[in-house]
């Protein structure tokens, strides 16, 4: 090959990677949301997306991809180019594939466009439960043990990372019940069967509202705008305070490797997009709290969130592998 057909070639792939970011999006973007229609993922994403789509003067196709615990939508984005045409669409579980024996990948191996929002654990109780704080729930427990009835919905939910936080902590004797998923549980907290519930604050603040549940505890550092009576945990037990902020959280990914100015164009999108008003009173009246990170800030939140996270499982035995296999220090 000539070296003047060979600079040619090169030329053409210069230019055509620079024509690229350019013009990025020459053609629609595919969003692939990681959980079913209807869900809270789901409802997020198509919330903030269209005020992405102005931005970037393009369209995103949104599609849910369901199965694996999000594992199938993961892998799917995971293996497509990475030229910001593919995006993830997700929540927090990849944090965990790897503990819990369901893959070896997770967001480590995508750049985060956007952490637009979070949800905050908290402890709710049956109306008629002989305690209304978290010190008097503790109390209870401790003079009746295996009396109390805890909801739970298996390993890597909200409920059983909320219970392996009080128990790094504390004893707690109870008996646990288990449910398939946190809206079953609040049902049967509302009608008696069951005492207390860990569960996310998006998903029990109706019933607060309603009376038909009471709040024990807020897992944050701080008060939430939806139930700002409602006291964080650290105002009572700072010992939570290394584990939190904590909660599942929202996301867009694109794969490693998209370049800069691609990444760089997603960013602003979704970073304007999670500042507009109709969606932030969406997160607000959903008891989210909002976010909207990307760069080194979501990072940390990522390190930091999959550190506590499983370690914390794994110490309640609830992990299939140790995270030190896949190089997750301790905290």
């Amino acid at each position: 090959m000539s070296r003047k057909l060979l600079g040619a070639i090169v030329a053409l792939g210069l230019s055509t990677t620079f024509a690229t970011a350019q013009d990025y999006p020459a053609k629609e973007i595919q969003g692939i949301i990681q959980w079913g229609a209807g869900g809270s993922t789901d409802t997020v994403m198509r919330a903030v997306t269209p005020h992405a789509e102005k931005v970037l003067g393009g369209s995103v196709v949104m599609q849910n991809m369901t199965g694996g615990v999000g594992a199938i939508a993961l892998n799917h984005v995971a293996g497509t180019k990475a030229d910001g045409y593919t995006l993830l669409m997700g929540a927090e579980n990849p944090m965990l594939y790897k503990i819990m024996g369901f893959g070896n990948k997770d967001y480590t191996d995508f750049t985060p466009v956007n952490l637009l929002a979070r949800g905050t654990p908290i402890l709710v109780a049956n109306p008629d439960a002989p305690f209304n704080t978290y010190p008097e729930m503790l109390d209870y427990i401790a003079a009746n043990p295996d009396e109390v009835r805890f909801g739970s919905t298996g390993p890597g939910g909200v409920p059983s990372v909320v219970t392996a936080m009080i128990t790094s902590e504390t004893d707690l004797p109870v008996i646990f019940v288990p449910y398939d998923g946190d809206g079953p549980a609040l049902t049967a907290l509302q009608g008696g069967a069951i005492d207390v519930m860990p569960a996310v604050l998006g998903a029990a603040v109706e019933g607060i509202r309603a009376g038909t549940m009471k709040p024990i505890a807020l897992f944050d550092t701080a008060a939430s705008p939806a139930l700002p009576d409602v006291p964080a945990i650290t105002s009572t037990n700072p010992e939570y305070e290394k584990y939190l902020p904590w909660g599942p959280f929202f996301g867009v990914f694109t794969p490693k490797g998209t370049p800069d100015d691609v990444v760089s164009k997603l960013q602003a999108a979704f970073a304007d997009a999670a500042t507009q008003p109709d969606f932030v009173k969406l997160m607000d009246g959903r008891g989210f709290t909002m976010m909207n990170i990307s760069g080194t800030e979501a990072q940390d939140f990522l390190t930091k969130w999959q550190r506590n996270t499983a370690w914390l499982m794994f110490d309640a035995g609830l992990a299939k592998n140790s995270p030190e296999d896949f190089g997750i220090e301790r905290p």
